[in-house]
């Protein structure tokens, strides 16, 4: 018996959108679509109510008693946050993770790292109570905020599905960190959900923002059919520490990196293309002896793709990796794109940006994702963008609070829930992959549904 794998039942996708407000003479308003450029620039809708939930690295910068080691020291959710209600586009914040004993440690090291830095306030409610711990405390703190509100969820990877719809089903917008999910059935429930509450729910994937590969966005649109992609990222061996907790156990380093280019790969070729059949293979010796767990040092997925007018095929390979030695950049990230009519290079990890500093290892530096070294006192890294993912998040979310807009308008131009389907559907064959010693994994598509030819049903091991 072959089995197969099948999402939840998809129903037809909604449409239906709110009526735009009126500008009292019988004309609509504007629309405000605040994303990768082109878009109308029209009046603040006003702030919004944000709940983190995670406190960890990438939301504050604290790692086993102190600041991360890593180029994330200061954190980016919550320094942002801050900025943003300093800025006037947030109002309320607060802060959720499961054990309280880390709260009062972890508002000191904002205060030192961010407050004391920038002049920012950091004060903000936090969950579960101090000295306590509850794993799920997020329900709580949900409660607490209203329909329309916004929430951030970075959190282990086999954690965000629950969390999400709970959000959702709140009525909260939602941004999720990458993978949003990790099975394509998760996926189309909560999509089906966020459609049902009519919220916006995204993924947070900053390279989207990265202005380098914005351009190459653009430059792809023109050369023709997709036939390769290479890419490549990596974290170094000491990070295994901070991952301890769930690396190999909930998840591994392909749902943790792969998920950046196998979402850039998804978003370039948009509905012209769909992958068809996953490979999986992985590298072991180093993880598993560190976390003692039965996990990979990389994994390397290679996806067979389908140009859909043509028939063309591509090849993706896509490789992370969570061993890399101590170097002059905390993640090397790059890619080889070669369309049918030309090719694009990105080394996103060296920009031709060096410093040198006694004391300080050598370091090709990046400010274009977080520029953390202060103006004259103040936080000046707005422009970065691992900042602006967020606050175009932000602004979305006020804008459909101020039904300026309606959730689904952000489709084309986010990575919405609704439109990063095949991501999932790649990092979870490849996982079956992996755990069928290499076996090739078919996704399928439904036949004769025109509308929705590029939305995965389900995947099934390749019969030879």
């Amino acid at each position: 018996v072959v089995p197969v794998w099948r999402g939840a039942p998809r129903q037809r996708a909604s449409r239906e959108r709110m009526d735009p407000p009126s500008d009292g003479l019988g004309k609509p308003g504007l629309f405000r679509n605040s994303t990768l450029g082109g878009a109308e620039d029209v009046q603040p809708a006003g702030a919004v109510d944000v709940l983190m939930i995670g406190t960890g690295e990438y939301t504050t910068g604290f790692v086993g008693g102190a600041a991360s080691d890593s180029d994330k020291g200061a954190g980016v959710v919550a320094l942002t946050m801050f900025d943003l209600r300093a800025r006037g586009k947030v109002r309320r914040v607060g802060m959720c993770g499961t054990n309280g004993a880390k709260l009062p440690a972890i508002r000191e090291h904002m205060q030192r790292c961010i407050g004391d830095v920038y002049g920012l306030d950091t004060a903000c409610e936090t969950w579960p109570a101090d000295g306590e711990v509850d794993r799920e405390a997020y329900k709580a703190a949900v409660q607490s905020y209203m329909p329309g509100d916004v929430a951030i969820i970075f959190t282990p990877d086999d954690t965000h599905f629950s969390i999400a719809l709970e959000c959702v089903k709140r009525g909260m917008h939602v941004l999720v960190t990458k993978p949003v999910v990790k099975l394509l059935d998760e996926h189309v429930a909560l999509a089906e959900a966020a459609n049902e509450h009519r919220v916006l729910v995204c993924v947070e994937v900053h390279k989207r923002f990265d202005p380098i590969y914005q351009d190459a966005y653009d430059r792809i649109q023109d050369l023709g059919d997709f036939s390769y992609l290479y890419a490549y990222m990596s974290q170094p061996k000491h990070q295994l520490e901070t991952f301890k907790a769930w690396a190999g156990k909930s998840s591994d380093i392909s749902y943790y990196l792969n998920s950046h280019h196998v979402d850039f790969n998804e978003w370039v070729v948009g509905k012209r293309a769909i992958p068809v059949c996953v490979t999986a293979t992985g590298s072991t010796g180093v993880a598993s002896s560190a976390l003692d767990v039965d996990t990979e040092d990389s994994i390397t997925l290679t996806v067979q793709w389908k140009n859909l007018e043509s028939g063309n095929l591509g090849t993706a390979v896509y490789t992370a990796a969570w061993i890399a030695p101590r170097a002059d950049v905390h993640s090397q990230q790059r890619f080889f794109y070669m369309g049918t009519r030309g090719e694009i290079t990105v080394d996103q990890a060296h920009r031709g940006y060096t410093q040198a500093k006694d004391e300080q290892p050598f370091a090709s530096v990046n400010p274009l994702f977080m520029k953390y070294t202060p103006t004259r006192g103040k936080f000046s890294g707005q422009s970065g963008y691992g900042y602006r993912s967020f606050e175009v998040f932000i602004d979305a979310c006020a804008d459909v609070q101020a039904r300026r807009a309606d959730a689904r308008s952000f489709d084309e131009s986010l990575p919405t829930i609704h439109s990063t389907y095949l991501t999932t559907a790649i990092l979870e064959a490849g996982r079956r992959s992996l755990d069928r010693n290499g076996c090739p994994i078919n996704i399928l598509y439904a036949e004769g549904a025109e509308s929705e030819s590029h939305l995965p049903i389900g995947m099934a091991p390749k019969q030879f």
